[in-house]
Formats: structure tokens, C-alpha cells, sequence
């Protein structure tokens, strides 16, 4: 087992981490930045969501007979659900990522953040912050229906997905026709689907073949905002570990968003 050591040196993006006394790093979480999402990952997965034992990701809201209502799909190093967390506490967040050690170094961060806010002289107000967000290790190509219900989410988040340059390997890319029935499948109408990426190419991708479902309309920036949604947006487009890189370097973030529409009955 490797040991983890704490750490009172800064972030990527160059400023002190706040809970460095407790948080994992990453350096002792080496992996490749990619996965085959075909292969066999040796995974262990529930045979429908009514086996999920929710209660061991979220054991704070037992007898709420809540289920996460957001799924980053793909969520690397949990940025973006551990921004969203407390600034959505009553909404449970499940992050899924294929790669082991990734997915170890989310719950072991979560564990730290869980112990930091209890223990800060602000525990009142962010002691439960970082108890509505949990994270599995999981292929969302190949099981995403097996944790969630139909019209259970009301967010879905695929944010600087593997763009997967070369042609014989779009097949793995996360948007597809395919694919995109299950994601309406979990989305309830109304939901969310929110796409960033720096590949103007994948962004194309993505794009085209969202606009092609006719589950799903596209819509834009300002009507999100709208609508209350501007705390997720700026998460999404600031607050992931790839976004902060792709800051950091002068790159352009390429955002599009789609609702979930209601079918049309024949």
C-alpha cells in the first residue's frame, strides 16, 4: 500500500491548498491519463440501480430516501463536484471514474474535506458541505443504467472528456448516438446536459450529435443563467483540474449545453 504524506505546499494552479494539512496528493496517485473504456476493468457493478446501497456513499441522508440528482461522468479529480457541494448541500452529487487510483484520490479527498470542515471554526455552516458528494469507480459506457433510474438526474456533466483524436477511435468518445439514449434515459426532461471541452474538433463532436437527438435542444449561456444555474456554469468552466490547466496555458474552453425535452407522444 502506498503511504500518503500530507502536504503544506501549494496547488496546481500555484495557491495554497486550504486543507493541506489533510488532503491526499496526487503525486502518490499516479495513473495513466486514460482508459481504455473497453476493456476489462475487473469492475464490480449493481445489477439495476434499486441495488445501489446509497446508504454507504451518503450515509448522512439515511431515511431522506434521496438519490443523487448530479453525475459527472468521467469527474477525474472530483474539481468540479467538490465546488458544486456546498453550494448545492441539499443535492447529492456521484462522480464516476474509470481509473483506479483517480477514483481512490476523490474519496480519499472527500475523506479530508469531510474532516477539515468538522473540525474549522466554520463547521457549523460546512460541516456538511462535502457529505452530499460521493464517487465510484465505474464505466459509464458500459453501466451508467445500472446506477441510475429513468428520469433520475437532473444534471450530467462531461467536462474535457478523452477526445480520442484519431478516427478508428471515435468509437470511444463519450457522445454518441448510442450513448445518448441512456443519457436521456436517466435524464429527466428539463435536466441538463453540460459539455466543455478544449478540442475544437471534439466540441463539433459533441455538438452535432446532441443537436442530431431529438431528445435534447441545445441552449445557451445566458438562459442558464437565467435561471439560476450561473454557479454551475462557472464551475464547469473553472473549478476541474483540466479547466484550471487549460487556463493556466491560454487555452479556449469550448461550452455547449443541452435540455433534456419531454418525447412527443406519437
Amino acid at each position: 500500500m502506498v503511504k500518503r504524506k500530507r502536504t503544506n505546499k501549494c496547488g496546481e494552479d500555484g495557491t495554497p491548498d486550504e486543507q493541506h494539512d489533510l488532503l491526499p496528493q496526487k503525486k502518490h496517485y499516479r495513473q495513466r491519463a486514460h482508459a481504455n473504456p473497453f476493456s476489462d476493468h475487473s469492475l464490480l457493478y449493481p445489477p439495476s440501480p434499486d441495488h445501489v446501497d446509497w446508504l454507504s456513499h451518503f450515509p448522512e441522508y439515511a431515511g431522506a430516501n434521496k438519490k443523487p440528482e448530479f453525475a459527472d461522468i468521467g469527474c477525474g479529480f472530483g474539481g468540479l463536484l467538490i465546488s458544486l457541494a456546498p453550494l448545492y448541500p441539499h443535492i447529492l452529487m456521484l462522480g464516476l471514474e474509470i481509473r483506479v487510483q483517480v477514483s481512490e484520490y476523490v474519496s480519499d479527498r472527500l475523506a479530508a474535506l469531510r474532516v477539515e470542515a468538522a473540525t474549522s471554526q466554520q463547521a457549523d455552516s460546512r460541516s456538511a458541505h462535502y457529505k452530499n458528494v460521493s464517487v465510484v469507480r465505474a464505466n459509464a459506457m458500459k453501466f451508467l443504467p445500472n446506477y441510475f433510474s429513468k428520469h433520475s438526474l437532473s444534471a450530467l456533466f462531461f467536462l474535457f472528456p478523452d477526445p480520442h483524436f484519431k478516427s478508428r477511435k471515435h468509437k470511444a468518445r463519450i457522445i454518441s448516438p448510442t450513448l445518448l439514449a441512456e443519457y436521456a434515459y436517466i435524464l429527466r426532461p428539463g435536466g441538463v446536459v453540460y459539455t466543455i471541452t478544449d478540442v475544437k474538433d471534439l466540441y463539433d463532436w459533441m455538438r452535432s450529435h446532441l443537436e442530431a437527438c431529438p431528445l435534447f435542444e441545445p441552449i445557451d449561456e445566458e438562459t442558464l443563467r437565467k435561471e439560476g444555474k450561473g454557479p454551475i456554469l462557472d464551475a464547469v468552466c473553472k473549478d476541474t483540474e483540466e479547466g484550471k490547466k487549460v487556463t493556466r496555458n491560454g487555452g479556449i474552453k469550448w461550452l455547449a449545453c443541452f435540455r433534456r425535452v419531454a418525447a412527443q407522444r406519437a
